[in-house]
């Protein structure tokens, strides 16, 4: 009779305490569901786990491109495939192409279809004369120009090369106050009679100006 009194009593006090905890899990759930309860709570390997996420004050935008973003964008896209050249490259030279022809108040779809024309979009490219790089730069002529770059080896850093190119591009453009005789005294070929050279360039850019024109377009979208 004791026996059995003491199983019963057993048995409820286990039945309680199983009761018991159902209850303290029950609660933390209500807790939980409640928002920051159970931030409140101590021991709980730290208040930093419940810490409500921030709040997001209207929709997240993506950067916007500038026109001469969109421009350089495109030109780098059709340059590269079109000379199967890795975009990440051809970036670089249409970087480089923008700021010298900002600087030297050159067109920078002019500069880069002279690259094209040249070099085909070569760094390390070198003729039988000695004309190095992106934009054929005969050194012995030009080392005015690259004194301040650290001599002729510089020409086959491709901004150096741009950048002299440009500069000479450039003063060419300022003595005969024509592009295309420019051109053809860039090549060495001012006397040529059909300008051959010039119109090689003149072609390339045209290819670069309808990229350019899309890009506005698309501003205007």
């Amino acid at each position: 009779m004791t026996k059995s009194f003491a199983g019963r009593a057993y048995s409820g006090a286990k039945s309680m305490l199983a009761f018991i905890g159902l209850a303290a899990v029950g609660g933390l759930m209500i807790l939980a569901l409640q928002g920051d309860g159970l931030k409140r709570l101590p021991g709980l390997a730290g208040d930093a786990w419940f810490e409500p996420a921030a709040e997001v004050s209207g929709p997240i935008q993506a950067a916007v491109e500038t026109p001469v973003e969109r421009e350089q964008r495109l030109v780098t896209e059709f340059i590269a495939k079109r000379y199967r050249v890795s975009e990440a490259a051809v970036s670089s030279y249409v970087d480089a192409a923008y700021r010298a022809g900002e600087q030297y108040s050159v067109d920078p779809l002019l500069i880069l279809a002279v690259v094209a024309v040249e070099s085909r979009y070569n760094p390390v490219a070198e003729s039988v004369v000695g004309a190095k790089g992106l934009m054929q730069v005969i050194p012995k002529y030009h080392l005015d120009k690259l004194s301040d770059h650290g001599g002729e080896h510089a020409l086959l850093e491709p901004e150096v090369n741009i950048q002299v190119g440009t500069q000479i591009l450039r003063e060419y453009q300022r003595r005969f106050r024509d592009t295309e005789t420019a051109l053809q005294a860039y090549a060495g070929a001012f006397d040529e009679p059909t300008s051959q050279y010039a119109n090689k360039v003149f072609a390339e850019r045209a290819r670069l100006e309808i990229l350019r024109r899309q890009a506005k377009k698309q501003q205007s979208v």
